[in-house]
Formats: C-alpha cells, structure tokens, sequence
C-alpha cells in the first residue's frame, strides 16, 4: 500500500457531493424554467417541489454519518491503523452511501433506502470498533 488509500473512499465520497448538488441545480434550474417555481423561492427555501426537495434531503444526509466516516478516516491514517480491512470497509460504506443517493433521488423508497442506510450504519460502526481494537492491540 502506498499510505494514501485511505484517502481514496473520502474523495469518492465528495464526488457523489459535488454530484448531488449538481443534480440539485438542475433539478431546480429545470422547475424554474417549466414555471413551477419561481427562483426567489428558493432564497428563502421555502415550498421547494419533491423533485428538487428529495435531491435537497439525500445531499443533507451526506453530511450526517459521513462526518463521522471522514473523522475514522483520518484517525485509522494517523494510526496506522488504515490496512486493508479499514480501506476495504471504507470502499464499502461509500458504494453503500452511493446505492442509498440513488435510491434517495429516484425511487425513494423506503423498503430500499433504509437498508442501505442501516447497512452503512454497520460498516461505519465497524470502522469505528477497527480503531478502537487497533489502539488497545497496536502491535497486533
């Protein structure tokens, strides 16, 4: 390993930020231009229509566990701790935050989205308990 894997799941993770907020724009830009909504509406964020609202919901929840998952991050790296089990469960709880968008900004159905919620959930938990393991044990 090159010691910047670690790194990598965080910066997939900010894609699919700067991927929401994009699909926000348009999503918005497009109720605009239809006439459903005025553009000072959303000033004050106020009766957003769901098309945009969903968008605006999944990119909020990208700034709930996933603090918690940048923080693990940092602290498995600073470690030493950021082997390939961290970097395997780091590449899984972003795939799964990915799916959970997905089904966020789409569907939204809940018998799909809480799953997948739930499952990051774990492996975010597991992140967390890899850590603790590694600094009681650190040599192993």
């Amino acid at each position: 390993m090159t010691g910047y894997e670690m790194f990598w799941p965080i910066i997939a993770h900010v894609a699919l930020v700067y991927l929401l907020y994009m699909l926000l724009a348009y999503r918005r830009q497009k109720l605009v231009q239809a006439g459903e909504v005025r553009r000072s509406n959303y000033r004050e964020n106020r009766d957003e229509p769901l098309e945009g609202l969903v968008v605006k919901h999944s990119l909020a929840n990208q700034f709930e566990l996933p603090v918690l998952f940048y923080a693990c991050c940092v602290l498995l790296y600073m470690t030493e701790a950021d082997n390939l089990v961290a970097v395997v469960l780091a590449w899984i709880f972003v795939a799964l935050r990915y799916l959970h968008a997905f089904v966020h900004v789409t569907s939204n159905d809940l018998r799909y989205r809480s799953p997948l919620f739930g499952a990051g959930y774990v492996v975010l938990g597991a992140m967390w308990v890899w850590l603790a393991i590694w600094m009681v044990f650190p040599n192993g």
